[in-house]
């Protein structure tokens, strides 16, 4: 009777000893947990862009806080009209304006002015695009279109627009408070919107639904929980915003209804020489220049910062 047995087939294992353990293989038990934080450090700390975008805005916030370090000249007290439209001297590398005051001294002390209004017109964008970003895409329901709807009244409204009517109502309170909160104000539905579409992802994650499983209240899973997973594209949009109000300031300053024409400033700077474009031409070029390199100063640091929070784009490179 034949077996219904089948021959089986002879295996080869090779020893242990000959087949190691390689370092795939092998579990780094020491190492650190890697997040979203660690890998964008690593990625942007590789890129020459974001060490060149750092060096420069570390410049400008040592100019501004420190102009007595880069020059001696008063801006304002040392004009001579006998130097009107001059060319260099000594101690005045870049020259006179028309009124005879040094150009280098009024860009390196309107530096503080123009930085001091992008960083109080961020801070007022951040703040209230950030609350009312993450109770509209937290709570919901009423709350969300309330708060939706108050973000497309002000969203409709080109905050240029809104400050130049501001501005020109209170032009005798014209200051860097009052130019900000009129340009920081209206600005803030854009991060509003960015937050309140990435809340909406993250608050369907696991950890959300554990941390309401044990009991935690829900403004608690909010701000310990939802807001900080969900915070890396507002840096992004911050970051650019801060360029974006020092345009503003500029350009509310040229048009004539931002700051003083005594205060210190790149806008006031550039207004006053448009007049003599052909004549002295670098009575306007030199305070643009200035102004375009801190702004694409902070679109640049922008740009690494949203590559490097981007999976995506990380992978892409």
């Amino acid at each position: 009777m034949p077996s219904n047995t089948r021959p089986t087939q002879a295996h080869y294992v090779a020893p242990l000893e000959e087949t190691p353990l390689v370092a795939i293989d092998s579990v780094k038990a020491d190492g650190k947990p890697s997040n979203l934080w660690t890998d964008a450090w690593k990625d942007v700390r590789k890129r020459p862009m974001f060490w060149i975008s750092a060096a420069l805005i570390l410049l400008v916030v040592i100019v501004a806080l420190f102009p007595g370090w880069f020059t001696q000249v008063p801006p304002n007290n040392d004009c001579q009209l006998s130097n009107s439209n001059g060319g260099p001297q000594p101690d005045h590398p870049l020259g006179f304006t028309k009124q005879g005051c040094d150009i280098y001294s009024r860009i390196i002390h309107g530096t503080s002015t123009s930085l001091s209004v992008g960083l109080i017109v961020t801070f007022i964008v951040a703040t209230l695009g950030i609350v009312m970003g993450a109770l509209a895409g937290f709570y919901g329901r009423w709350v969300d279109a309330v708060l939706s709807r108050l973000g497309d009244i002000f969203f409709s409204i080109p905050y240029i627009l809104a400050a130049v009517v501001i501005m020109s109502v209170l032009s005798q309170y014209a200051n860097v408070w009052v130019i900000s909160l009129a340009i920081g104000i209206f600005a803030w539905p854009a991060t509003a919107r960015v937050l309140r579409a990435e809340i909406l992802r993250v608050k369907n994650s696991d950890f959300v639904m554990a941390a309401t499983a044990l009991g935690v209240s829900r403004f608690r899973i909010l701000v310990r929980h939802v807001l900080p997973n969900s915070i890396a594209p507002v840096i992004v949009i911050t970051t650019i915003s801060l360029a974006s109000a020092i345009v503003a300031e500029a350009t509310l300053s040229f048009l004539g209804v931002g700051l003083p024409s005594s205060t210190m400033s790149w806008g006031n700077d550039i207004s006053q020489a448009q007049t003599d474009l052909r004549t002295a031409p670098q009575t306007l070029i030199l305070p643009s220049i200035a102004l375009s390199v801190t702004v694409l100063s902070f679109i640049m640091l922008g740009e690494v910062v949203r590559d490097a929070l981007d999976p995506k784009a990380r992978a892409q490179r």
